[in-house]
């Protein structure tokens, strides 16, 4: 009988998943038309995508040392019955320069990158000694540089006539942190001139007869290119757009797994509804808009996880590990240590938090110094996952934030920031939320927001205006977890600003739902405006609410109508329709 294979959240060892029995979504099916393309390849995806397992499977397909290990690992998968000529055929070396120490400044930098990689390359002499002369070893290991090292190791290869074949994981993470921890100059020092990064890369290329670099930015190569000027970006190329991340099919496919050897009760179709706003939706080929989304991989494995333990949904649909991502965003709003254009990106941020969209001219490549233009910062958002394509305006791509994921990361990065200049009580604020969630009294909490937005508007430039407010409100409204906060909801032939939507599956004794109408006015708005923006607002909030949706939605709690008027930063109205 075979033992159930365990589920593979965290792992990313090709050799030991296969080892330890755990389910392998297979991706070989990919690697045949990664040898037709050119010899020299990049791809960018966002964390937590299965970069790592991929290139470590891809590192025991084509080293030559485990030739007699393919049964073991590719026997049973698509590879198995279709293997290429180029299966285990090359010494391979592998790095991961997200283990190469970069947090020390100047010459410890280099230091830190050059032990590193003289310990790969060490390894990689003892590994493949066998090929070479007795001495090749000892040699390698008595050479001090790490680039040395290489020259050494291409010369004795090319003499041999052995295939070499490079992989790096994370490629852009030795430089990435420095740019957001040391700033522009530091990282101009390293990848121009003689910059000792730029030379690494150098090396590598003439040296490897394949190259195959994963990272989740195009920051770095552009800036090496002059260098390193002969790779083939497949990152936008529909051909690849479902080799990282799982398709819906995969998804069902494991859960039926699962469900078939009596480890997961219950309704897989469910599952994969509860699922989707939360973990799907990413997109990464303007030709494949019109394909499946991708789900994000260890938000799945998490939410099956769960399941499989206590044949229910996780308690946080949010795993606490990614939680922590909205610290990107920080990065991101000072990736060139430059105030100057914080406010600009800030004000990107805010806008995408409340429309939920925006329009991106996405560049595959940009240098370090351009780091801060509109349409690079836009691309790096997407680049990092904050953002995916879900259409096109002309010639742009449309850019929405994928799912209810990666809308908290938005929202707890623009809490953060609002609180830096008036902290708002957030222990009274959910306690406020329970109110409205229980109770129906709802007043108190949007008189809490209304006298923060002011206090904020006060003191920030520029933040007064109907997409600051709307910014602002879904930031506080999205520590109500009890509710899907839904913005532009379609409804009735028109769009409500926001609909809350209550979690009946996680919390069924919530009683109250709401829709919330937000006007605007600027703050020479007359009283007679003000009065008749009223009015439009009270008949829109009756066209929503006999959305016979909206009604299925909300059947079993009492169903508020809300009406929230500012005029510049002042709350003037507060009322339920």
């Amino acid at each position: 009988m075979n033992r159930l294979k365990g589920i593979p959240y965290g792992i990313s060892d090709f050799n030991r998943l296969r080892n330890d029995n755990f389910y392998f979504v297979d991706k070989t099916i990919y690697l045949p038309l990664i040898e037709r393309m050119p010899s020299y390849l990049s791809l960018t995806r966002p964390r937590r995508f299965g970069k790592s397992l991929f290139l470590s499977m891809m590192r025991t397909y084509y080293d030559l040392l485990q030739r007699d290990n393919f049964d073991r690992y590719f026997g049973d998968l698509w590879i198995g019955a279709h293997p290429t000529d180029q299966r285990n055929h090359y010494q391979v070396l592998y790095f991961d320069f997200s283990k190469a120490g970069c947090s020390v400044p100047g010459d410890g930098m280099m230091a830190s990158f050059n032990e590193y990689s003289s310990l790969v390359i060490n390894q990689f002499a003892d590994d493949y000694a066998s090929f070479y002369d007795p001495d090749f070893k000892s040699t390698v290991e008595s050479i001090s540089s790490a680039k040395a090292k290489l020259s050494y190791i291409e010369l004795k290869a090319k003499a041999k006539g052995y295939p070499l074949y490079l992989i790096i994981d994370e490629y852009d993470n030795f430089t990435n942190v420095i740019l957001s921890e040391h700033g522009q100059k530091m990282f101009h020092d390293l990848t121009h001139a003689s910059g000792f990064y730029r030379e690494y890369f150098k090396q590598y290329k003439g040296m490897f007869d394949r190259i195959f670099l994963m990272g989740v930015s195009p920051v770095t190569l552009d800036d090496l290119s002059s260098g390193y000027n002969i790779d083939w970006n497949i990152s936008t190329d529909s051909r690849f757009n479902a080799m990282m991340g799982f398709s819906e099919t995969e998804v069902r496919e494991m859960f039926r797994y699962y469900q078939e050897n009596d480890a997961l009760p219950g309704d897989i179709e469910a599952m994969i509804a509860e699922m989707k706003p939360w973990y799907d939706n990413y997109c990464f080929a303007r030709m494949s808009l019109g394909d499946d989304r991708v789900f994000n991989c260890d938000m799945t494995l998490y939410y099956l996880r769960s399941q499989f333990d206590f044949h229910r949904s996780p308690e946080e649909m949010v795993d606490k590990n990614i939680r922590t991502d909205y610290s990107k965003l920080k990065m991101l709003a000072r990736i060139d240590h430059d105030s100057a254009h914080e406010g600009s990106r800030m004000s990107t941020i805010e806008e995408i938090a409340a429309k939920g969209e925006i329009l991106v001219n996405l560049h595959t490549s940009f240098p370090a110094e351009r780091v801060a233009d509109v349409d690079n910062f836009r691309s790096l958002l997407y680049y990092y996952g904050l953002l995916t394509m879900c259409g096109t305006r002309g010639d742009r791509l449309r850019m929405c934030i994928p799912n209810h994921c990666v809308r908290e990361q938005y929202f707890g990065f623009l809490r953060e920031y609002y609180q830096q200049a008036h902290p708002l009580d957030l222990s009274r604020l959910k306690d406020q939320i329970d109110d409205l969630a229980y109770d129906g009294v709802w007043k108190p909490f949007f008189e809490s927001i209304a006298s923060a937005y002011r206090e904020n508007s006060s003191v920030r430039d520029g933040m007064e205006g109907e997409r600051n407010l709307q910014g602002f409100l879904k930031a506080y409204l999205a520590l109500a977890s009890y509710y899907l906060v839904e913005p532009e909801l379609e409804m009735n032939y028109g769009y409500c600003d926001f609909f809350l939507l209550p979690d009946k599956q996680r919390y069924p004794d919530i009683e109250h739902s709401y829709i919330i109408e937000l006007k605007y006015a600027a703050r020479t708005a007359t009283d007679a405006e003000l009065a008749m923006q009223a009015d439009e607002g009270h008949r829109q909030l009756l066209q929503y609410s006999e959305d016979k949706v909206a009604r299925q939605l909300v059947s079993r709690t009492t169903f508020h109508r809300l009406l929230i008027q500012f005029r510049g930063w002042d709350m003037v109205r507060c009322e339920e329709v």
